[in-house]
């Protein structure tokens, strides 16, 4: 029987719309102090994601049993009903009255650059998400309000439940006494290679050195794999190699959600590394972050297919 896992993290809704021009033709640099600007947009989709949402939903495609711990707003019902019709456990999610969830409105022209609104909404409560009564055997916590993801390592912490912390987006709100207050509560960091610089820069410590005093610390770094750094040893997993390039968006989630369901299979820091990437590569084929939907036995193939291994029976 899958064990649970606490995954802390926003849920939100993004909006994505196209505009098929050039944004640079529109704006006018020595106009810019009275900016007033209107796009035509004939394409829009609206996604499910935030963190919490995306590693949950990774988890289940493996036969997880994810927990996600969120708080969303009164227009959440579509997605909870989602992820429940998905047999994925919503009762720690919380829908705070007369909020929206979180959501991200993001315009993106025919060069990738991309305008985006982000309304915090419900996300802004997460502290008030009470995890005092928690039981799992391991738990994420991800880029959530900042008050909150303190909330919950401490609350995590007090309860003995071991925790990765999961900077991602987050980055901007964590200065280095921040960092080093949550890396005393967690067992383990995961962080891309650009994350892995600013937490050494403003901590004044290498991730070896910060590595020393934790379980692992996973360093992910795209097409090129990542290294894992435990035991005193730094390990490089190799990259898998994807079917095709097409949207990043929730790859990190995807690695998380990888890494976690290993964890709590009881496998290695290293075997859980490595169903990481191949959930991070099956999911950068999919436009969006939750509309890749592999077959257990199709991600079991890419894995022993690249590293020689199989997902537990």
């Amino acid at each position: 029987m899958a064990t649970p896992v606490l995954v802390c993290g926003s849920m939100a809704f993004d909006t994505i719309a196209v505009f098929e021009g050039r944004f640079k033709e529109h704006i006018l640099a020595d106009r810019i102090q009275s900016l007033s600007v209107s796009f035509l947009v004939p394409s829009m989709r609206k996604e499910y994601g935030g963190c919490s949402g995306n590693i949950a939903y990774n988890m289940n495609l493996l036969g997880g049993k994810p927990v996600p711990v969120a708080t969303v707003g009164e227009d959440a019902g579509e997605y909870l009903a989602r992820l429940s019709g998905m047999g994925i456990d919503v009762s720690r999610v919380k829908v705070i009255p007369d909020t929206f969830t979180a959501q991200c409105f993001i315009t993106t022209d025919l060069d990738d650059n991309q305008i985006t609104a982000f309304h915090p909404g419900a996300m802004s409560f997460s502290a008030d998400n009470d995890l005092s009564d928690a039981e799992a055997a391991w738990a994420i916590i991800a880029p959530d309000a900042k008050e909150g993801m303190f909330a919950h390592a401490e609350r995590l912490h007090k309860r003995g439940i071991p925790f990765i912390f999961d900077l991602g987006q987050a980055m901007p709100l964590f200065d280095g006494a921040d960092l080093e207050r949550m890396l005393k509560l967690a067992q383990a960091l995961t962080v891309n290679d650009y994350e892995a610089g600013v937490v050494e820069q403003r901590t004044g410590r290498s991730v070896a050195d910060i590595a020393s005093t934790l379980q692992a610390v996973v360093v992910t770094r795209g097409a090129e794999g990542a290294t894992l750094l435990t035991g005193g040893k730094s390990i490089q997993i190799e990259p898998v190699r994807a079917a095709q390039v097409v949207d990043p968006t929730g790859c990190g989630d995807a690695q998380r959600g990888g890494l976690l369901y290993g964890l709590t299979s009881g496998w290695s820091w290293e075997d859980s590394c490595r169903l990481g990437n191949v959930m991070g590569a099956i999911k950068i084929a999919s436009r969006g972050p939750q509309n890749h939907a592999p077959s257990r036995a199709e991600i079991d193939a890419v894995l022993h297919a690249t590293y020689g291994i199989h997902l537990p029976a």
